[in-house]
């Protein structure tokens, strides 16, 4: 399966207004934003759990990076609420439930295969202090891509000019980005030499903004 597989190009989802797919196991859900593969995949998607519902315990052979963005996420490890950022790089392994249901943003098999590097974050106790309306939290660095979490004051207009790609999801908030206006659930991946220029509404924006990735984006090595 490929959707939004072509990286030379604007991508834009508005996840709240699409269907739920079902997946393999009974009782998650999720809006696919970008994939490259069948169960195998390099994706990027929108995963629901129903209260009770659980996942067959599995290795991330490629990592998963996600963030919690209702209700409380839960493994053998402990307990994510909502706002917590992840990295669960590769050979990691674990069991995934949600005895209330949550909703997660996550991303698999784009780790450099020799990262190690597991942690957990809650975003919001990350981040700095406001300069010109925008406060900054760097969730992860690396040679391949940063990964931030940004809120934004009402009106605030920001720009970034990365090689590499820029991916944003919009989790709080208004935003208009090129004539479109982004709302909560709004996935927007632009590719390598864009320019992302956004301005938040009247009630300012929560956004997760990666960037730089793009340059290493391909599908899975199984």
């Amino acid at each position: 399966m490929e959707l939004n597989a072509d990286f030379t190009k604007r991508a834009l989802v508005h996840a709240e207004k699409i269907e739920w797919v079902a997946s393999p196991m009974v009782g998650v859900d999720r809006r696919m934003l970008d994939r490259i593969g069948d169960e195998v995949a390099r994706a990027t998607s929108i995963v629901r759990y129903a209260p009770g519902s659980s996942f067959s315990a599995h290795t991330h052979t490629g990592g998963e990076e996600f963030i919690v963005l209702d209700g409380v996420f839960q493994d053998e490890h402990g307990d994510y609420p909502a706002g917590t950022y992840v990295r669960n790089p590769p050979t990691t392994a674990h069991t995934p439930s949600a005895a209330n249901g949550c909703i997660i943003f996550v991303k698999l098999w784009q780790f450099d295969l020799a990262d190690r590097n597991q942690f957990r974050k809650n975003m919001a106790e990350e981040l700095g202090p406001e300069v010109d309306g925008q406060r900054i939290a760097v969730l992860h660095a690396d040679q391949r891509e940063t990964v931030t979490y940004r809120t934004l004051a009402p009106e605030t207009e920001i720009t970034l000019r990365e090689m590499g790609g820029i991916e944003l999801l919009l989790l709080a908030g208004d935003l208009v980005e090129m004539g479109d206006q982004l709302s909560k659930g709004s996935w927007l991946r632009l590719p390598s030499g864009d320019v992302l220029n956004v301005k938040a509404g009247p009630n300012g924006a929560k956004l997760w903004i990666k960037t730089g990735h793009l340059s290493f984006a391909k599908a899975p090595e199984v």
